[in-house]
């Protein structure tokens, strides 16, 4: 079969045989935040069935307040970075490529769950997304060491042999929460304008640069909308992405995670180009398109129970063929079906399923 996701894509020493990527979905399958054999089975099955780039469910920072789940995997700790290394060498045993999702919930996690419950919720400024003051304004220092946990998971990352990493800075989890004037009103560098609001991500990706070398991509995932807003734009024109994302690219990221709901909206009026392709056109940076692939409605309604109809599969081809972006996350429909990848690689179309939101209950 010929189609763009088919074809090599390379980036600062990491190499895939084709354009599709495992987009991150958290599970809750780690008890005590320890990815288990099964979950190492789970993403060996996708490598083996033609996914170029794994990117793990979100696994969280060191900062007590990071993860809202006990059964959410962590990236810290003895016993959770064994069950990592068991993931990663069944993925390259399949010849697979895999960079783990580093995030830190923020102020979406609810005071007294998680991991460390006891552990205070992290924010910019307290605030909620209603601008309500819950909490104390965090000091420059402990911004500084929510920079740091972030750094310390890359450098695990890198001593255990993963081949990319990525820092979730998307859906209104903390990093986001930085980049929102809603929710960040600090009056010290990471505060201000939006730019100037972007200097957390920055540090974030500068650090992890230090301790990862430079010879592993680093990921950005960043969205416009907000689960707690789902119309929420950081960026209203061109012209303010463009100076937003430049602060990414001036700390050195290779790759924008560009998340949409729905991939085949428009951006900005005027054009018909997606987030990522306007991220791209920008930047002149990588960019992985994200948000319904192969599927008739977006994610949200799969929490609710919904389902999706699977979807042609020609616009993203045509796009990715102009060079609109460059790689394609593939979530629900991937999750569901392992062998969605191999499926669309050997022509296999009339074999895509419909979403059933029950495969949020199993880890096939």
């Amino acid at each position: 079969m010929t189609s763009p996701l088919f074809t090599p894509f390379s980036c600062r020493g990491m190499d895939l045989p084709n354009r599709i990527v495992m987009a991150p979905m958290t599970r809750s399958f780690s008890p005590h935040g320890v990815p288990g054999q099964n979950v190492a089975e789970y993403y060996a099955r996708r490598a083996a069935a033609n996914v170029g780039l794994i990117v793990t469910e979100g696994t969280t920072v060191d900062r007590p307040g990071a993860s809202s789940d006990p059964n959410v995997p962590v990236f810290h700790g003895e016993a959770p970075l064994a069950g990592w290394a068991n993931v990663l060498s069944h993925v390259h045993k399949e010849g697979g490529k895999i960079a783990p999702q580093l995030w830190h919930t923020g102020m979406t996690r609810k005071p007294g769950t998680g991991h460390h419950p006891d552990g205070a919720t992290d924010s910019p400024s307290g605030l909620t997304h209603k601008g309500k003051l819950v909490a104390p304004v965090p000091s420059e220092a402990e911004v500084e060491d929510m920079v740091a946990s972030f750094a310390r998971s890359a450098a695990h990352a890198a001593k255990l042999g993963f081949d990319a990493i990525e820092i979730h800075g998307a859906h209104g989890y903390l990093v986001d929460e930085f980049f929102w004037d809603v929710m960040n009103v600090r009056e010290d560098r990471y505060g201000g304008s939006l730019t100037e609001r972007a200097r957390f991500a920055a540090e974030i990706i500068s650090e992890c640069r230090r301790a990862i070398g430079k010879d592993m991509p680093i990921i950005l995932r960043f969205s416009q909308w907000k689960q707690q807003d789902y119309n929420a734009k950081l960026a209203e024109t061109p012209q303010e992405l463009e100076a937003f994302l430049k602060v990414f690219v001036d700390a050195d990221v290779d790759i924008l995670h560009c998340s949409q709901r729905r991939v085949w909206e428009a951006e900005f009026e005027g054009s018909d180009l997606n987030l990522a392709g306007w991220a791209k056109k920008l930047t002149g940076l990588p960019t992985i398109t994200v948000g319904s692939v192969g599927l008739s409605s977006d994610f949200i309604g799969a929490f609710m129970g919904e389902g999706s109809k699977a979807s042609s599969l020609d616009d993203i081809e045509a796009r990715l063929d102009k060079g609109e972006f460059d790689l394609v996350a593939i979530g629900r429909a991937l999750l569901q079906d392992p062998y969605w990848a191999q499926k669309v690689k050997e022509g296999r179309l009339d074999e895509l399923k419909d979403y059933d939101a029950a495969a949020l209950q199993t880890l096939y």
